[in-house]
């Protein structure tokens, strides 16, 4: 099998993204505490059952996964025949799971990479599915890693949240704390830079809050067009879906040549941070030459160096049949 890729629950991959892709892929679920019950996040319960429950001031926690959990994935993987796991996180400045995945991955039976990627949601997403698309073309377990590093660094995160009390009350905040002080007087627009969350602007009104977003994505699909890369785009909410769908209709006329543009919901792990209301952008640059998946000049070169030495290989044989003369062997 070569190498598999473990996850957690907040890259908000679909089902059929997971079961597509083109190496493994295990998900490890986060935990969401509602109301003094537990949940497993996209397993029993729902982004709306999260915003309902916000709603209604119920209170909310969310925990990292035991490394049990993370251990039991990884068997898993070995057991199905894997020489070695990737295993890609959200980012250690906003969850412990990273902490958990190490816990785990010294007990693992076969060698584990654990990654902590500074991002979450689908910044995440595509940094898990350039990963797989590196270990199905048969990439080691330290190219496998490097893509999905390099793919995370690369995206760029711009969010809009409806309140920043959600934020406030799970410590999340960050430097944006600064704007607390206002929060009522402004629609703040965020980012996520280096794994945790800072200001970007303050506007007036959610509309502009909006626009100014997508402005923000065009210029970073621009940034990107100018290096030669071409980008995935990702809009993603909080029981906000009409709003995302407009602003993701805006960004498919204005990035033209984006690999895709699609919508999704925020889990509740992140949403409970968040809070209803929230929409975020992510643009995520697939890598210098183009290759859907976020392929790297370094990995996209391991495999052609691999592919030409295969192909010498084979014209060596054909040779060597040719002139009746045995092929030499490589290996002592």
């Amino acid at each position: 099998m070569g190498v598999a890729i473990v996850t957690d629950s907040t890259a908000y991959l679909t089902a059929e993204q997971v079961s597509g892709a083109p190496a493994p892929v295990a998900v490890v679920a986060l935990h969401v505490v509602i109301g003094g019950r537990e949940h497993q996040e996209g397993i029993d319960v729902e982004a709306g059952d999260l915003a309902d429950a916000l709603r209604r001031f119920v209170p909310v926690t969310t925990s990292r996964p035991a490394p049990q959990e993370f251990l039991a994935a990884y068997e898993a993987l070995a057991a199905a025949g894997a020489d070695s796991i990737v295993s890609v996180h959200i980012s250690s400045d906003m969850s412990a799971t990273v902490q958990g995945a190490h816990l785990a991955a010294a007990e693992s039976p076969v060698p584990v990479t654990v990654v902590d990627s500074r991002v979450l949601g689908m910044a995440m997403g595509y940094a898990v599915l350039s990963a797989a698309r590196a270990a199905a073309g048969g990439a080691s377990a330290a190219e496998v890693a490097a893509v999905a590093r390099e793919r995370a660094d690369g995206a760029t995160v711009v969010f809009y949240v409806h309140s920043l009390e959600h934020l406030r009350r799970g410590g999340r905040i960050g430097s944006a704390a600064a704007l607390f002080g206002s929060a009522l007087a402004i629609k703040p627009i965020l980012s996520l830079r280096d794994g945790h969350i800072e200001p970007v602007e303050k506007v007036r009104t959610s509309g502009r809050a909006l626009s100014r977003m997508v402005e923000l994505a065009v210029e970073a699909a621009d940034a990107a067009r100018g290096r030669g890369e071409l980008v995935d785009v990702s809009v993603q909410h909080l029981d906000f879906g009409d709003k995302a769908e407009k602003v993701a209709g805006e960004l498919r006329s204005k990035i033209a040549d984006a690999g895709e543009v699609i919508v999704g919901e925020l889990g509740a792990v992140v949403g409970a941070h968040v809070g209803p209301g929230t929409v975020a952008i992510t643009v995520s640059p697939r890598g210098a030459r183009g290759g859907s998946g976020g392929e790297t000049r370094e990995s996209s070169e391991v495999r052609e160096d691999r592919e030409s030495s295969k192909a010498r290989e084979d014209r060596e044989g054909r040779e060597n049949r040719e002139s009746g003369q045995p092929r030499e062997s490589s290996e002592a």
